[in-house]
């Protein structure tokens, strides 16, 4: 493993037995389960819920959403042609309004042209903390999902300081099924999907540059993190653009995945009226909406146009 402030033990969060709690809509009331077996969910009040087919809910109900910009070294690679893209983590944040279940639509608005996926692993604060060191952080962390930071990259001229419009809009963070404790993550493995083909694969403990306990020790130097608070903590390369109809997904070994369908949708009623900066295609959107392909592996970029052409 090649991050900073390497674990001395396994930390409680990722030690066994595993346990997987999904937030799931019934009868039109929200209720949280223990997932039993890949099959069956047991809700809070002993009722048994088949997990096929059901309606679910994001996980999580953050006071706030933070993003490392990059934490991988194939994506550091890809977009700075070095292993580590700065010597500290950045961040940006997402509103919680961008949050969306597993299965629901992810919106893609007629005048933007680049919507990017980014399949990463979102990090679930169990309580109250701040001023912590690294190895104190583990104990504040309540367990991992698989989310999908997806991206309007055709706002990176006007939000590239905030990325607010790029990262925030409505329905751009699908998150769960579950948030699962007891496995391993640094053994496990994210791959991200385009209608079932791999456009994104690393091994998380290969790849990672800062794990989430220098993340949390970072950001709880300055910023309270609540119980909820959500961390996602990067892709690798090849992120993307993808289009209405394309199915998304994140997996991540052994805790879970999850998937949202691209729905086009007609452009804001204001955009006619010319309110605020228009969606653009320039240099700098299309340096990050379309990546650096010589820099990616083949097979990634032969499965996203397979994807494409199907």
């Amino acid at each position: 493993m090649n991050f900073e402030f390497p674990f001395q033990e396994l930390p409680a969060v990722m030690r066994g037995p595993r346990v997987e709690r999904r937030r799931v809509l019934v009868g039109g009331s929200a209720f949280w389960g223990t997932l039993q077996d890949a099959d069956t969910l047991v809700l809070d009040d002993g009722r048994l819920l088949a997990t096929a087919g059901a309606s679910y809910l994001p996980p999580v109900n953050p006071s706030k959403i933070i993003a490392v910009h990059i934490s991988y070294t194939s994506r550091s690679i890809e977009t700075r042609n070095k292993p580590k893209p700065t010597d500290t983590p950045t961040y940006f944040t997402k509103p919680p309004t961008s949050l969306n279940g597993h299965g629901g639509q992810i919106l893609k608005p007629a005048d933007c042209k680049y919507l990017n996926y980014e399949g990463e692993y979102a990090v679930v604060i169990s309580r109250t903390c701040r001023n912590v060191t690294p190895d104190e952080a583990w104990d504040y962390i309540e367990g991992f999902c698989p989310a999908l930071d997806m991206g309007l990259q055709d706002f990176r001229d006007t939000d590239q300081g905030s990325m607010l419009r790029v990262k925030g809009a409505d329905t751009l963070l699908p998150i769960g099924p579950g948030i699962v404790r007891g496995v391993n993550l640094f053994e496990q493995t994210l791959r991200t999907y385009v209608d079932g083909r791999v456009v994104q694969e690393a091994h998380i403990g290969d790849e990672t540059i800062w794990g989430p306990h220098y993340v949390i020790a970072d950001l709880a130097r300055h910023i309270t993190l609540v119980p909820g608070d959500v961390i996602l903590m990067g892709t690798p390369c090849h992120s993307r653009s993808v289009d209405p109809g394309h199915f998304v997904e994140c997996e991540i070994t052994n805790i879970g995945r999850v998937g949202g369908t691209v729905v086009a949708i007609p452009a804001p009623r204001a955009a006619a009226l010319g309110v605020g900066h228009a969606p653009t295609d320039t240099p700098e959107v299309r340096r990050v909406a379309l990546g650096f392909d010589e820099r990616v592996p083949e097979h990634f970029k032969e499965n996203l146009r397979s994807a494409r052409q199907a």
